[in-house]
């Protein structure tokens, strides 16, 4: 069930017990033997006044806590004698919101007003208006309330606080994990890439300098190992990153960049807008899927060009990376674990993701991710301006 539909429930079971409360002090006081006077009216209004409020309580316990009280006190003076029930509920309601100071000044400012309006009532004796106001709100029955709210305070306070522990105990062990991974990939499979690579590359170059023609199956084999080495190092990287380290981000984006133009596939970045601190989950996932995106482009995507684009919006990052690869606008793209990563990432954070085929060929991977916490969501993703402000190459 949702937190909304609970609120719901809440409060249409804080109403139902508002009527129910309003309903009994009515009957009690219409029941009830006093003199017939022309403020019986007034004094029936505010009972049902003071039970009525009781369904606001869990908005705002203290004005409540305040209306219940004047009811009481007002009906008592009407000459109803009749318990502050309402005054109770109010009391508990505030005590479990946390009013505790001004809740034990209500409750000691209405115990002193009782007996007064008894007396203003006209009804009673000086005995017989204490002995009234005692009647109408017990003090036992006062500590019971403020006592039932303040316990139940807590306990939701311990809940939470469970929560919060069980969560922080099933990130840390998710941290443990991860890292113990990375040991183990680090131990099991760096060594062993490591010899391939440095054989591999000792092979040919010993067969260039015997100037005899290096097998394209040794070029493979070194180019495999060098490919292998620089994936395993980003895996580790990505399995230490454990939010706690300086990440990866938007400033790191020319390294990468330039490193990715060193290949076959020419790599462009151009940064758009007024260059600003964005938040580092921001800036770690447009890092995280321009990396992706220039891996799969080398790998897969058979393309001699490729381009960056950041785009610094008002209230929101955009990130778009193109390729001239054999991706055409008729074929579908079957997601890999990279793209759904790339997915899960920018969902995360409120934003939107679009991977797909371009028209002119090629394929083209946008996301726009939010720079506000109270950004809830985007229009649709729109093409960068034609004009950069700025281009890295």
């Amino acid at each position: 069930m949702s937190k909304g539909h609970f609120v719901v429930r809440a409060e249409v079971r804080d109403w139902l017990v508002a009527a129910g409360v309003a309903a009994a002090l009515l009957a009690t006081g219409v029941s009830g033997q006093h003199s017939a006077t022309g403020l019986d009216l007034l004094g029936y209004a505010l009972l049902v006044a003071g039970g009525l409020a009781l369904g606001f309580g869990r908005r705002a316990p203290v004005p409540v806590l305040a209306v219940t009280g004047v009811c009481a006190v007002a009906y008592q003076a009407a000459g109803l004698d009749v318990p502050a029930v309402a005054f109770l509920f109010a009391v508990y309601a505030a005590m479990r919101a946390g009013h505790r100071t001004i809740t034990t000044v209500a409750s000691v400012a209405v115990l002193a007003a009782l007996p007064l309006a008894a007396l203003v009532s006209g009804t009673h004796t000086t005995g017989e208006a204490f002995a009234q106001a005692r009647g109408a709100l017990e003090i036992a029955w006062l500590i019971a309330a403020g006592a039932a709210g303040e316990a139940l305070r807590q306990a939701e306070r311990r809940a939470d606080e469970a929560e919060r522990t069980r969560e922080e105990t099933a990130r840390r062990r998710a941290d443990e994990e991860r890292l113990h991974i990375a040991r183990e990939l680090h131990d099991s499979l760096t060594h062993q890439i490591s010899v391939i690579k440095v054989q591999s590359e000792v092979a040919v170059h010993v067969a260039r300098k015997r100037g005899e023609q290096v097998p394209e199956a040794l070029l493979a084999i070194r180019e495999a190992g060098r490919e292998a080495a620089r994936e395993l190092r980003a895996t580790l990287e990505a399995l230490r990153d454990d939010d706690t380290s300086p990440p990866h981000g938007l400033d790191h984006l020319p390294d990468l960049v330039e490193r990715a133009a060193r290949t076959a596939v020419e790599t462009t970045l151009t940064i758009e807008g007024q260059r600003r601190e964005v938040p580092a989950a921001v800036g770690r996932t447009v890092y995280r899927i321009v990396q992706e995106s220039l891996t799969n482009i080398a790998r897969h995507a058979e393309a001699t060009t490729a381009s960056v684009r950041i785009d610094y919006r008002p209230d929101a990052v955009a990130v778009q990376v193109d390729d001239d690869g054999k991706a055409r606008p008729d074929t579908t793209p079957v997601p890999g674990i990279g793209l759904l990563g790339m997915r899960e990432r920018v969902t995360a954070l409120g934003g939107h993701l679009r991977a797909a085929p371009r028209d002119e060929g090629g394929f083209t991977v946008r996301a726009v991710l939010p720079v506000l916490p109270e950004f809830q969501e985007f229009p649709g993703i729109q093409e960068f301006p034609s004009t950069p402000l700025g281009r890295v190459s």
